[in-house]
């Protein structure tokens, strides 16, 4: 699958081997990209996605919302509750600026 090419996404390359985008490191809040909503009582589904951690992400742009927030577009995996060692990998999916943070290891998304 292709990168999602943004605005704001960093090339590297050239004309003759291709152009790619540039992953960034990162890390995602998931609890910060997907709040629980007030009000709503909590409860644990086992075979549920675990949406409290802090997740390894790649990030390959930038967007800016209508009203200045900035989208971050990465490549992230979610693990499930039960600890299932498969996770859902998600691709070129926009999420929240303000639940990301920069990562300095350059291991892959997963755990």
């Amino acid at each position: 699958m292709d990168d999602l090419i943004t605005p704001y996404t960093k090339m590297t390359g050239n004309n003759n081997h291709g152009w790619r985008a540039t992953l960034t490191p990162s890390w995602i809040d998931l609890a910060v990209a997907f709040p629980h909503p007030p009000g709503v009582q909590r409860r644990v589904v086992g075979e549920g996605l675990d949406l409290t951690l802090e997740v390894r992400a790649m990030v390959s742009g930038w967007f800016r919302s209508v009203d200045g927030q900035w989208l971050a577009v990465c490549h992230y995996q979610i693990p499930y509750a039960d600890g299932r060692k498969h996770m859902v990998a998600l691709r070129n999916q926009v999420v929240p600026g303000h639940a990301m943070r920069h990562r300095e290891d350059n291991l892959p998304t997963g755990r």
